[in-house]
């Protein structure tokens, strides 16, 4: 029997080398296309290993509905219930997951899937986002959203949602082992889970920030590090950072280039890694940090995912 597992295993991993090998070359020159249709995803196709539930939630203020997707593994949950990786930009997260990373996810211990999208055809709603996932603006500086014809500051608002409202119905559908609970996001998805470990570390146990968007608000979360690391310990909690090293978001204009947009602090190359080892010396904390080679900004939000959900199952990423 355990021959028999382990070449269940190996042909396993050989599939999904094979189906990233395939994808590879198409996600590193893919441009990320914020007016692309949404499409039929995974909990529409429908899967051999998952249930998918999905429910409509509006926000506090009227302004914005969400579209939940609750992925359950067909799997029996263990004792301690199902681990849990919630996941922000939903509608895109749910477009770049397919049958074979869900069969992977079987093999080990599937985690209840937690999409949290906007209630449109399109994969992002870049004016819902921006005001979701970023922090607060500190008093006396100026939003610079505005200049983009949107808001910013609404993080605090989000948070209360997922612990308030998504989380319970989650708990209320399927058992949750609440000492596995991840977090995944991209951009400002990736600003809004540092924020969120920064603010409200005892929400998850997992952080995965990927490209986070450290410029935003003239470098906004790095105050909020600042008086992170001066709190007590922290004490099992895991930050998992993820970018490409062809990301240009985050480096220095070069000489006679023309202005960074309004609010865009601009950040040396170094910014993430130094933040990786900065969080290093957070006693409790452990901190990994991954560069993806020839990945650009856009392409890293399917190439981080993979890697997500295998952290959410308890598997190497």
């Amino acid at each position: 029997m355990t021959a028999h597992f382990s070449s269940r295993r190996r042909l396993l991993a050989a599939a999904s080398l094979a189906v990233l090998g395939g994808l590879a070359p198409a996600l590193v020159r893919a441009q990320p296309d914020l007016s692309r249709p949404l499409g039929p995803t995974i909990a529409d196709a429908g899967s051999a290993f998952y249930r998918f539930e999905r429910w409509l939630l509006p926000s506090e203020d009227g302004q914005r509905r969400y579209r939940i997707t609750l992925g359950i593994p067909r799997k029996a949950p263990p004792a301690a219930g199902h681990p849990a990786i919630v996941l922000l930009d939903g509608n895109a997260a749910l477009a770049a997951i397919d049958e074979p990373q869900l069969q992977l996810l079987d093999a080990a211990t599937p985690p209840l899937i937690v999409a949290i999208g906007y209630d449109t055809d399109l994969r992002f709603d870049v004016t819902a986002r921006a005001f979701d996932y970023t922090p607060p603006i500190p008093a006396g500086q100026v939003d610079d959203e505005l200049a983009r014809g949107r808001r910013g500051g609404g993080a605090d608002g989000m948070l209360a949602l997922i612990e308030q409202q998504i989380l319970p119905r989650v708990r209320d559908m399927a058992p949750v082992d609440s000492s596995r609970l991840a977090l995944w996001g991209h951009s400002y998805g990736g600003l809004f889970v540092l924020h969120t470990l920064f603010s409200r570390s005892q929400l998850f146990a997992d952080y995965i920030a990927a490209s986070p968007s450290l410029w935003w608000g003239r470098g906004v979360i790095l105050q909020e590090e600042q008086r992170f690391r001066a709190q007590p310990p922290v004490t099992g909690r895991r930050l998992w950072l993820m970018a490409g090293d062809s990301e240009r978001r985050e480096r220095p204009a070069a000489a006679g280039a023309r202005q960074p947009p309004a609010g865009r602090l601009e950040l040396p190359p170094q910014a993430l890694p130094d933040l990786a080892a900065r969080l290093r010396g957070v006693p409790g904390m452990t901190v990994d940090l991954r560069i993806f080679a020839g990945m650009s900004h856009g392409p890293m939000l399917p190439a981080s995912l993979q890697p997500a959900l295998r952290i959410a199952a308890g598997l190497a990423p």
